[in-house]
């Protein structure tokens, strides 16, 4: 059976039980310049603020209009993809997120524009255990 794309999907990490939802919108309904956004929600279960990354298309930035890109790809066209509805992804956004400032039991719920937090993003994809430890001196 397949599973329903509205539905928020679970994710633990670190101990800790988050929530989260991918959508696609626009801001202008319907016709070719339609402003199409991709944004995925994170929900620390318990917490009342939710993150809200949100990816708005534009010059040298692609989001999902529909073939060949898929739901919840986006990319710069000079790089690589990033597919939110994979866990190592969301959780690498979101680690890039809390190292900026963002936390996941504050009182409110923060928007981040995702491009900001792409290219770190990428980067901890490839290379999920960080840099290498400096040396001892």
């Amino acid at each position: 059976m397949p599973r329903n794309p509205n539905k928020a999907r679970r994710l633990v990490v670190d101990g800790h039980t988050y929530t989260r939802s991918v959508r696609h919108s626009h801001s202008r309904p319907g016709g070719p310049d339609r402003d199409c956004c991709e944004s995925l929600t994170v929900h620390l279960t318990g917490a009342r603020g939710a993150l809200r990354i949100v990816f708005r298309e534009g010059p040298g930035r692609l989001v999902p209009t529909g073939y060949p890109m898929v739901s919840g790809e986006v990319s710069l066209t000079t790089t690589e993809s990033l597919y939110l509805h994979e866990p190592g992804t969301v959780r690498a956004l979101m680690e890039e997120a809390r190292d900026r400032g963002w936390r996941p039991d504050g009182p409110s719920g923060l928007e981040i524009d995702g491009w900001t937090l792409f290219e770190a993003a990428l980067r901890r994809r490839k290379d999920p255990a960080g840099p290498p430890p400096a040396p001892q001196e």
